[in-house]
């Protein structure tokens, strides 16, 4: 069970995990070597899995941001994953769902023909439905 200083350090290291042990210790109000303390037990413990780091895909040159909800009529998905498998370029996250679809795949493109030419190799495996971001906010900010 976490209190309010775990979580508030879970707060501060999701803003920013590259924060030092000292910032971290005076934004919750303990010592540096407290909150290193508990962020280790936090992570002995499985809450923290491990650190990320925020990507700009438009600076790397991925200018559309998809999301297509995967539709496999079958029980049978191993060609759709054997695909997806050769595609890791273009793929964020592949998330098995339960609702309007099988799959939601979180995708960046660098142009609508790369795009056009995914789905095409995508329709021979599965149906989809395509969304494409048009602003995103982060709500951490």
């Amino acid at each position: 069970m976490l209190d309010n200083t775990d979580a508030g350090i879970l707060n501060e290291l999701s803003k920013n995990s590259r924060i030092t042990m000292k910032e971290l210790g005076e934004k919750v109000h303990l010592t540096g070597q407290a909150a290193a303390s508990r962020v280790a037990k936090l992570e002995d413990n499985g809450v923290i899995e491990g650190y990320t780091i925020q990507v700009n895909q438009v600076k790397l040159g991925c200018f559309i941001h998809a999301f297509i909800t995967i539709i496999i009529q079958s029980t049978y998905h191993q060609p759709y994953l054997t695909f997806i498998k050769t595609q890791k370029q273009y793929i964020i996250h592949n998330h098995k769902i339960s609702g309007d679809g099988c799959y939601l795949l979180e995708c960046k493109f660098p142009s609508n023909e790369v795009l056009d030419e995914f789905l095409g190799d995508l329709n021979k495996h599965a149906n989809y439905k395509l969304s494409i971001v048009i602003n995103s906010a982060s709500i951490n900010t």
